[in-house]
């Protein structure tokens, strides 16, 4: 029989937890702290993120049903549903948020010669925002509209992988466009953005940092055609063009020449027009390449259905915050363990058999992949036989 780790906790071993102690040193979050540590609060709302708990008072009923197990899940403090909204909402988010960037390093790693829809060597990512509403009376802070309350989550995503490189949580007034003043470009990427990401000033910084982007345009675009390319209209391509902008204010935002693409899409039966800053790929693969942005739309969508972050623990900016970096870390946690054990089947999957086998002591691989350990290797062709026959 079995008697090692339980699957949770052979789950969070795939994490460096040295390096999540350098962060509470770093933020002083344990300091005065004698039952209930960080590391405490951090697998308490991961499990609570794995098995999609309600509220504290759920949280707290099902470990409290579990506490001769909580020792092997590594949980050493006390669990009540005060002490956890205690902790969400004193010890500091970017605890979390800096952990995050450590996991999104070694998942970017471990997806860097993963394929996808495009056949492009350069890193290519997708940049877009959701919007969580909330209840303006309970979450003030969260400025939207006059009755109504909401937070943003612009994320900027790895289309390798699906692996979510920057997030930054905002309340629901601030812009799209004030992002991009945020992002740290990397030459010869892509970034592939909808037409709320216009503004030429800031595109203009793409190609001064030597970056690529792909934008949709807008129908009240004015500009100027330089000379047309050859196009194959049968693939749905009607135009490839270099341009320059002739708007007043646009011109001078951004002075150098871009290129327009025109494309019929016969899925929506949609005319769709492109500016990019890149001259050597192919129109057809520009166009592909902005299809591939539904990818962080799918992402939004899965985290929102299969993570704990559209109810929330607490109501504090700093709870908020919290819940949902530490929801990133599971997403990448998954992530980083998938690519590891060379697992075949998906995420939502392997969620949904973590969350009923969370407390099982059995190897994690035979969990998700019905591998019999029993059955591997039972037979040693070195060892001796006690009687002859």
């Amino acid at each position: 029989m079995y008697t090692g780790q339980t699957v949770f906790s052979q789950l969070m071993d795939f994490l460096l937890i040295h390096q999540f102690r350098k962060f509470v040193d770093l933020y002083h979050s344990n300091h005065r702290v004698r039952r209930f540590s960080c590391w405490d609060q951090f697998l308490c709302m991961s499990f609570a993120q794995l098995t999609y708990r309600e509220s504290l008072r759920d949280i707290e009923a099902c470990m409290r049903s579990l506490s001769n197990k909580l020792y092997h899940m590594g949980i050493r403090g006390k669990i009540s549903r005060s002490t956890l909204a205690d902790a969400n909402e004193k010890r500091n988010w970017r605890i979390y948020a800096d952990f995050a960037q450590v996991l999104i390093h070694e998942a970017k790693r471990l997806y860097v010669n993963d394929k996808f829809a495009v056949d492009l060597n350069e890193t290519a990512y997708a940049l877009d925002s959701t919007t969580i509403d909330l209840c303006l009376s309970l979450f003030p802070w969260a400025k939207f509209r006059k009755q109504k309350g909401a937070i943003k989550m612009h994320t900027l995503l790895d289309l390798r992988g699906n692996i979510p490189t920057f997030i930054r949580i905002t309340h629901g007034k601030v812009h799209d466009i004030n992002i991009l003043d945020e992002l740290v470009l990397e030459p010869g990427s892509f970034y592939v953005m909808d037409r709320g990401y216009k503004d030429f000033a800031r595109l203009y910084r793409f190609t001064q940092w030597y970056s690529f982007f792909v934008i949709r345009a807008k129908t009240s675009l004015k500009y100027r055609r330089l000379y047309s390319h050859h196009v194959e209209r049968s693939t749905g391509l009607i135009c490839d063009q270099t341009i320059v902008l002739s708007g007043f204010y646009s011109s001078k935002n951004y002075p150098e020449k871009l290129r327009r693409i025109k494309y019929f899409d016969r899925e929506t039966q949609k005319k769709l027009v492109f500016l990019t800053n890149n001259f050597s790929l192919p129109a057809l693969v520009v166009t592909e390449l902005f299809r591939c942005r539904w990818q962080v739309e799918l992402f939004f969508k899965w985290i929102k259905q299969h993570l704990r972050i559209k109810a929330f623990y607490g109501t504090s900016e700093n709870a908020v915050k919290t819940q949902i970096w530490i929801a990133v870390i599971v997403y990448l946690l998954v992530a980083i363990m998938k690519k590891t054990l060379k697992l075949e089947i998906n995420l939502y999957t392997i969620l949904q058999i973590l969350s009923v086998t969370a407390f099982e002591k059995v190897p994690i691989l035979q969990v998700l992949t019905n591998y019999d350990y029993m059955k591997s290797g039972q037979y040693n062709p070195n060892q001796l036989f006690l009687f002859d026959f």
